[in-house]
């Protein structure tokens, strides 16, 4: 039995849907355990494009069952569409995908909510994705979510009438408009009616597993440095997102859990505010424009920046990475040189990432490595031996500052793109 967590060792947007649809083939559950549709993998395979944002990735693999549990929050409407587009796709997901009664829903009014904030805090907003994820979890932890288990009564009605009587309250303050109690109603008894057939209790079923050996595959949703304790505060996440939150948001207990991948962009990206040390402002510079990306989920220009050891390094040791999925490797090919930041500096001191909160991270200065490039496209390659004498050493110089062996190696979109050590 092996349960592998996944996680993204920067700020998101690593590959993580690339890693986990690749090694999905050897599980028998993948699961996601945090976060919500704030989040999209992007999956290239031999069935398609696909951006993924609650549906585990791993669900391509025809043997493997996918979980989705309570710590997920679900925005009902995206999780029908991702059925939708999968069953369309011939990626049958009837009595391989399960829904926690425990997830708690994003309602309309967490959607409204969420810009309306975003709005009033003018230049102080934090660039959420406007997707109702954090007022859903404030809800969550302040006695006002709703959950799926409260379809099974007249729950639901009742506290949607409370929510909405303090919600509107709210939204009409900052200049929104009011949401109609049975227009909202109607809609997720809607939704409920069509994700039924997919809602069961995982408790037993996760249990029965790891009993039985199965091997699982949990999915974790945005970045290391987007966690709510551990990332560059207020510029994060809702949710917990290193491997801890699988216990509370799975039921998979931490001792069971037996590998972490770090998956690791061969440079660096953000979306929305807050700090990146290592950013790029050249905008018209060449390195810029290779390193430049659109975000899966919110379409948003990906800032970008030059690979970061000190962040990597740091993921590595919070959470226990045992080894690191390289990805985007290629997009380095045809740079003569290129820069790594190998620590901080804080007003002539050194510092780490711990040592500094989010705004003093924002005014570091970047010790960098300047380290000769290579000329070749390596998107072909399919061996470590394949890759550019250049390229080898700047894997070796990662796997030296997190003190972990890069097993994989992403050299392009696709699934077969990757070298395996």
């Amino acid at each position: 039995m092996t349960v592998t967590a996944v996680i993204g060792s920067q700020w998101g947007d690593e590959g993580k849907g690339k890693a986990v649809d690749f090694l999905a083939e050897q599980m028998d559950y993948v699961a996601r355990f945090n976060g919500g549709n704030n989040a999209g993998h992007t999956v290239i395979n031999e069935y398609g494009t696909f951006k993924i944002h609650l549906v585990p990735s791993g669900i391509f693999a025809q043997n493997t069952i996918g979980l989705i549990g309570g710590g997920v929050v679900i925005d009902p409407q995206v999780l029908l569409e991702e059925i939708d587009m999968l069953n369309k796709a011939g990626i049958s997901v009837d009595g391989r995908l399960w829904v926690s009664p425990r997830s708690h829903l994003i309602m309309p009014y967490h959607k409204v909510l969420d810009g309306l904030y975003e709005e009033a805090k003018g230049a102080g907003a934090t660039g959420t994705t406007r997707r109702g994820i954090g007022p859903v979890f404030a809800d969550k932890v302040s006695y006002n979510g709703i959950r799926w288990t409260d379809f099974t009564g007249d729950m639901f009605e009742q506290r949607l009438k409370v929510q909405l009587q303090l919600k509107n309250k709210i939204i009409v303050a900052l200049d929104g408009e009011a949401l109609n109690y049975d227009d909202v109603r109607d809609t997720y008894r809607g939704y409920y009616a069509q994700v039924k057939p997919y809602i069961k209790e995982l408790f037993s079923l996760v249990q029965d597993g790891l009993q039985a050996g199965k091997n699982f595959l949990l999915e974790q949703a945005m970045g290391t440095f987007l966690d709510t304790d551990w990332g560059t505060y207020p510029f994060v996440t809702a949710s917990t997102t290193i491997p801890s939150a699988a216990s509370a948001g799975l039921g998979i207990p931490p001792r069971h859990i037996t590998n972490v991948i770090g998956v690791t962009k061969a440079y660096t990206t953000r979306v929305g505010a807050g700090p990146l040390p290592t950013e790029i402002y050249d905008y018209e510079s060449e390195v810029y424009k290779k390193f430049g990306e659109v975000a899966a989920t919110t379409g948003r220009i990906r800032r970008v920046g030059w690979l970061d050891l000190e962040i990597v390094r740091t993921a590595v040791q919070l959470s226990g990475v045992t080894e690191l999925c390289l990805t985007k490797l290629d997009v380095l090919s045809g740079l003569s040189e290129l820069k790594v930041c190998t620590g901080y500096k804080l007003n002539g001191n050194a510092v780490r990432y711990a040592d500094v909160d989010a705004y003093d991270l924002g005014r570091v200065e970047t010790v960098y490595e300047t380290i000769p490039g290579w000329s070749e496209d390596i998107s072909k390659a399919r061996a470590f031996s394949d890759l550019p004498a250049n390229a080898q050493s700047y894997v070796h110089m990662i796997e030296a500052a997190a003190g972990v062996p890069v097993k994989w190696i992403g050299v392009g979109p696709e699934r077969e793109a990757t070298i395996r050590r």
